[in-house]
């Protein structure tokens, strides 16, 4: 076994190999950190798109009359001339003092 260790030409190799794996700046434990990064921002990238993908939906609503009529009575509660709101709020949806 010691006649291996011996050999110029393997002691070369080995050191080689572990400069390369560990210590070089292009190492195999930088490039296994950035594989990793570039997937998680892939997975970021695919999320974000469908995000827009929603929001163009959204937008593309809100351009018609009836969509933004919709928008501003849900979320703004507003209303025509000579029209009454009445929210309704269900008993399990209120939130109640604990001393009543």
């Amino acid at each position: 076994m010691l006649k291996y260790f011996k050999n110029i030409y393997i002691i070369i190799f080995a050191v080689f190999l572990i400069w390369m794996l560990f210590i070089d700046t292009n190492s195999f434990l930088m490039h296994n950190d950035l594989n990793n990064d570039i997937e998680n921002l892939e997975k970021e990238k695919a999320y974000y798109n469908k995000e827009i993908i929603a929001d163009k939906k959204a937008l593309k609503k809100l351009k018609t009359k009836d969509g933004l009529e919709k928008f501003a009575r849900e979320s703004y509660y507003m209303k025509r001339k000579k029209e009454d709101i009445y929210i309704i709020e269900y008993q399990d949806s209120l939130k109640l003092k604990k001393d009543e």
